[in-house]
């Protein structure tokens, strides 16, 4: 008789752990699903990182924050296929090479917010990244005399925090969907394969200014991109003014 007790009092246990396991799966498996995870990351402040588009328009951009060697290179090189640009320059560069900014101003090339200093923004605090925001716009005005109304987060990094502390600055924050990965010094033709291999229409294209194969892997590009019928356009003109939603994956999506 005792030992029938013990059973029985084994046998709750043990449903009692499995009906816990059970549990803890569904739970884990309910709040994983597609359909849940999309909407929880629907409501993350979230950065542009591509366009819906109608058309195949594309953005070219350059983040400018060390050397400045091969500036007006490029500089050359979209003015021979007409194409506007737009770089997001950090303030202490836009200081150091402020022939640069102009050269690029003057080209027509948009000239963008990329901070004053390529701090950490994720790190900073609201007042922080308003004070920093507003130093390098200054910097860029002084010389252009346009304010820029975009910020690339340096380093690609952010948070809520960021993300809402711009917007309520009145400027957008620009991402990108394709990463030529140039900064890495990989050849030509591996940044011009793995741009055309990702392009689509309403893409941000991600370069950098004084990266080692940029200028050589540019033109093949440009022409790509023309041949194949893309429209290539600053990002002020890709992204939608008005209303408008972005999705979990950061696409810019009519209101």
């Amino acid at each position: 008789m005792h030992m029938c007790k013990v059973f029985i009092v084994l046998t709750k246990r043990r449903i009692a752990l499995a009906a816990t396991i059970l549990a803890v799966i569904f739970i884990f498996v309910t709040i994983n699903s597609p359909a849940i995870v999309g909407a929880a990351a629907t409501t993350r402040e979230l950065p542009i990182y591509c366009v819906k588009r109608d058309n195949k328009a594309v953005s070219l951009t350059f983040d400018a924050a060390w050397g400045n060697e091969d500036t007006q290179k490029l500089i050359d090189i979209l003015g021979k296929y007409n194409v506007k640009a737009t770089f997001f320059v950090v303030g202490a560069w836009a200081v150091k090479y402020p022939e640069s900014v102009k050269a690029l101003a003057d080209a027509g090339h948009q000239v963008m917010n990329h901070s004053n200093d390529h701090a950490h923004f994720s790190r900073l605090s609201a007042e922080q990244i308003v004070a920093n925001v507003t130093a390098c716009n200054q910097k860029v005005a002084a010389v252009t005399g346009i304010t820029p109304t975009l910020f690339r987060c340096p380093y690609g990094e952010y948070d809520d925090n960021v993300v809402k502390t711009l917007k309520a600055m009145g400027m957008n924050t620009i991402q990108w969907d394709v990463d030529s990965l140039d900064w890495k010094g990989i050849s030509a033709g591996e940044i011009t394969k793995r741009v055309i291999s990702k392009v689509e229409p309403g893409s941000i294209i991600l370069f950098h200014n004084a990266a080692l194969h940029t200028p050589e892997a540019l033109p093949a590009i440009i022409e790509y991109l023309i041949s194949n019928g893309y429209s290539i356009v600053p990002v002020s003109d890709l992204i939608l003014k008005g209303d408008y939603t972005i999705d979990h994956t950061g696409r810019q999506l009519p209101g």
